[in-house]
């Protein structure tokens, strides 16, 4: 494997002072070989053209698109689909423009990991793993796996619910939880027939959760002025106790600590000569257009569910709202045809962010393992952990059906203390 090449290091802190004239670029592709395995990091070519360079083009733009976008499903997994559900059911529209800010500074910080990503041709935990200290770098992969670990609980948990939605109960939560771990895997073996077909996937899974939640939001047809006013004017009056915990809750579903790592290490995927400064400065900018996109349409999405359940559901009787009740309140307020839309979007949701995390896992920690069977076995073990709380969690709800409302606050919880993992995001505001 090609490495970009470093300088000398500095004895004032030992930085690396300009990736941008030293870095060359990767191979087109990176393959690791054991027995016969073989993990694969494909590129995609960016077409040139010598008359229209440093020009904007829709042509370069498609093909930088993918990244974005499967970075974006760590803002409508089900994490944030319960914390969107939440925050219209005990805050009514209050609560958008935190949504809004949240997403805003999310987009800043994915941008930030991007370029870094352009710039150097590495991503942010190679970079950490080259200029840290051991001990640094351990408590940076420690803090990032916990993210990773309890954000995936939310999103096997979320999937399962809506396999037992769409089953009308005949799937029990735990046997969802082992389906989900399952077809996860095998959804990513559609990247051996090539990264783009799994990136399409991933689109047609966010059109599907689109779809779903604007048919319910133009059913229920919530308030359009007191959207605006809640998207717009930071306020919220007559806020108890609830409505500030959701508050937290929002900043920590929307902004993920490993999905920075992940941005970082998708914008690899486009193969660029970064010997070439135009070259780079394209790739930073088309990377930053598709990131922008796809996080403004999260936004529209998570405010499709934060106003149906806000219009539909607010009061003390809903305080309780959460992933296992919504399909239930929906289909006895509007039918069977909700509750049926409801589970397809929080399925494509849970698919999709459980499909992007165990493919991120792969392309942010590679650097760090010796051979593709250890990644696998790695992977593997990192999924175990996730599935572990999510099926104590499935035999309690079974067993002891007066627990129900546990799911709900665990998951209320995960949300809340993604903030206690925002120290290893210091990478991604100071790296070089």
């Amino acid at each position: 494997m090609d490495e970009p090449l470093l300088p000398p290091k500095d004895s004032a802190g030992d930085k690396i002072r300009n990736y941008a004239s030293i870095s060359k670029p990767k191979p087109n592709e990176l393959d690791n070989e054991i027995g016969g395995f073989e993990i694969t990091q494909a590129q995609v070519n960016i077409p040139g053209s010598s008359t229209n360079k440093g020009k904007f083009s829709f042509r370069k733009l498609w093909a930088f698109t993918g990244p974005g976008f499967l970075m974006s499903i760590a803002y409508l997994d089900p994490g944030n689909i319960e914390s969107d559900l939440q925050s219209g059911a005990i805050a009514r529209y209050k609560l958008l423009w935190v949504l809004m800010w949240s997403t805003v500074i999310g987009l800043m910080m994915q941008y930030l990991a991007a370029k870094l990503g352009c710039v150097t041709g590495m991503n942010l935990a190679e970079v950490c793993r080259r200029e840290y200290p051991k001990s640094s770098k351990v408590t940076v992969w420690l803090m990032i796996e916990a993210a990773i670990i309890c954000s995936d609980t939310q999103e096997v948990i979320g999937s399962a619910i809506a396999i037992n939605l769409l089953s009308n109960g005949v799937v029990p939560i735990w046997a969802g939880v082992l389906i989900t771990g399952v077809d996860t895997f095998t959804f990513l073996l559609m990247e051996n027939y090539g990264l783009r077909k799994l990136e399409a996937f991933v689109g047609f899974l966010i059109t599907l959760m689109a779809l779903s939640f604007m048919y319910i939001y133009i059913r229920i047809t919530p308030d359009q002025g007191d959207i605006l006013i809640g998207i717009w004017f930071p306020w919220c009056q007559d806020c108890n106790k609830d409505a500030i915990l959701q508050l937290v809750a929002i900043i920590g579903a929307v902004i993920m600590p490993h999905n920075i790592y992940l941005h970082s290490a998708l914008v690899l995927s486009r193969k660029i000569d970064r010997r070439d400064k135009e070259a780079v400065r394209e790739a930073t900018m088309y990377n930053g257009i598709e990131s922008a996109i796809a996080l403004f349409l999260s936004f529209v999405i998570n405010l499709f569910v934060v106003a149906v359940f806000a219009a539909a559901f607010y009061g003390p009787e809903y305080s309780d709202a959460g992933l296992s009740l919504a399909g239930t309140w929906l289909y006895e307020k509007y039918g069977l045809s909700m509750k049926i839309t409801w589970g397809i979007g929080l399925l494509a949701a849970g698919q999709s962010s459980t499909m992007t995390g165990t493919y991120g896992t792969e392309q942010r920690w590679y650097v760090y393992l010796v051979t593709a069977l250890v990644l696998l076995v790695y992977m593997s073990f990192i999924s175990y952990l996730a599935l572990g709380p999510s099926n104590v969690l499935a035999v309690k709800l079974k067993l002891f059906r007066v627990l129900k409302k546990d799911i709900t606050k665990v998951e209320e919880e995960i949300s809340r203390r993604n903030g206690l993992q925002y120290p290893v995001l210091q990478p991604d505001l100071t790296a070089p």
